[in-house]
């Protein structure tokens, strides 16, 4: 198989809630998501042969973390640059909405 650089759907706002939503009352005490700058993100989709980010789930001693590559349309990470150091989420997690659910939402 090979990568285009339109892999992945857009979903419609209830399912992200849906999903989120299940995934973050299993996990109270834990992040729920992460904060790129689109500065790095760019980096990444700049270097030659990039045609999207594969994100990697990591982990160490202060929790879990996100590791983002760029890759090659034969689905091969380019490891020149890797990208983590993400902004948890919370604290940094803007105001209640339907994806990260800091509150009860009624849709």
């Amino acid at each position: 198989m090979s990568f285009t650089g339109s892999e992945g759907t857009f979903i419609e706002l209830g399912v992200g809630h849906d999903l989120t939503s299940c995934y973050q009352g299993e996990h109270t005490d834990e992040v729920r998501g992460y904060f790129f700058g689109k500065t790095k993100l760019q980096s990444l989709l700049n270097q030659p042969g990039c045609v999207g980010i594969r994100i990697y789930y990591g982990q160490d001693g202060t929790g879990p973390k996100l590791v983002l590559a760029g890759v090659t349309n034969n689905e091969n990470d380019i490891i020149t640059l890797v990208l983590d150091a993400g902004v948890p989420s919370p604290p940094a997690s803007g105001i209640s909405n339907q994806l990260n659910n800091i509150t009860s939402i009624i849709l």
